[in-house]
């Protein structure tokens, strides 16, 4: 656990300080943030997306049906609920909501599954249908849906430059490649369309630009504002690493999955909060400060909560 915290957790803080004191220098400005974040958004993130699931093989999806159904149900249904306490008991925007469940009803899977899943549990099969499929969960499906409910909350009680209806916020949110590059990979992996290997590396390069320039665009976002530590960002904090996990663990024992499989499942599940959702709120100008201080929070209360749900599944799985 201490070469997971050392090799992949603290790069996450020291790319994040470099960002923050890049913004408090005056070397970079906010300005400069929204570019970082529109080149993730629109083109590292759906490579990243796109090459992560395009990996997967069609039987991977269906090996396990309890994995698959548990996850997709507790994770979606975290999301939503996420979405609408922020609304409800926060009394934030629809907008704002959308960001918050893109960041505290989703795990960052994509950055840190394999860093922190693979030296505990080993870079097995297992190991990578957990991941594969709740990766798919959360890219596919709940980035989608946060896209839709961000749109439908922009256009909310407002029309179109011509003064007609209404636009489709399903259709706006489709049109995004953050969107359409994940929904496109699983068509392909569940038709059995195997993409070259060959042309791997034309994504895979942009592709890896896409956590670097997103935490440094995260800090770089955090110098402009103050950080805050209010019941808002306990909230999300304590929904991400202890009610997202728990749900997982409970429902997993309730339906008997392979011990393995839980425990894997519940640490992905207490993984810090995606960076997608920094990324999309940053890009957009929705539940910024808020969100920025959530993963700043959750990042650093992962190192506590990480070795306690280790513990937790190994004494009941």
């Amino acid at each position: 656990m201490l070469d997971i915290l050392i090799k992949d957790i603290l790069p996450i803080f020291v790319i994040m300080a470099l960002g923050y004191m890049a913004g408090k220098r005056g070397v970079f400005s906010s300005s400069n943030a929204q570019i970082f974040n529109k080149l993730v958004l629109t083109y590292a993130l759906p490579a990243a997306l796109f090459v992560s699931i395009v990996k997967a093989d069609r039987s991977m999806l269906f090996d396990d049906g309890k994995l698959l159904v548990i996850s997709l149900v507790v994770l979606v249904g975290l999301f939503l609920f996420s979405y609408f306490s922020t609304y409800k008991i926060f009394k934030h925007s629809k907008s704002e909501a959308a960001v918050s469940a893109l960041i505290t009803g989703s795990p960052t899977i994509g950055f840190l599954g394999f860093a922190v899943l693979g030296p505990i549990y080993g870079n097995t099969a297992s190991t990578g249908l957990v991941i594969a499929i709740v990766s798919i969960v959360v890219n596919a499906i709940s980035i989608p849906i946060g896209m839709a409910l961000l749109n439908a909350g922009k256009n909310d009680g407002s029309k179109d430059a011509g003064g007609g209806k209404r636009s489709n916020p399903v259709l706006d949110a489709l049109k995004a490649p953050v969107c359409w590059a994940p929904i496109l990979a699983v068509i392909l992996v569940l038709l059995g369309i195997k993409f070259p290997p060959i042309l791997e590396p034309n994504f895979e390069l942009i592709a890896k630009a896409n956590s670097g320039v997103a935490v440094f665009a995260a800090g770089l976002t955090l110098s402009g504002m103050k950080f805050q530590l209010d019941k808002e960002v306990l909230y999300n904090t304590c929904f991400k690493l202890l009610l997202m996990p728990a749900v997982l663990l409970v429902i997993g024992l309730i339906f008997k999955m392979e011990p393995m499989k839980l425990q894997m499942m519940v640490l992905a599940g207490a993984l810090p909060p995606a960076f997608s959702g920094i990324i999309i709120g940053s890009r957009y100008q929705q539940y910024v400060r808020t969100g920025t201080s959530t993963l700043a929070f959750s990042i650093f209360m992962f190192v506590l909560t990480a070795p306690l749900w280790i513990w937790i599944t190994r004494m009941v799985a």
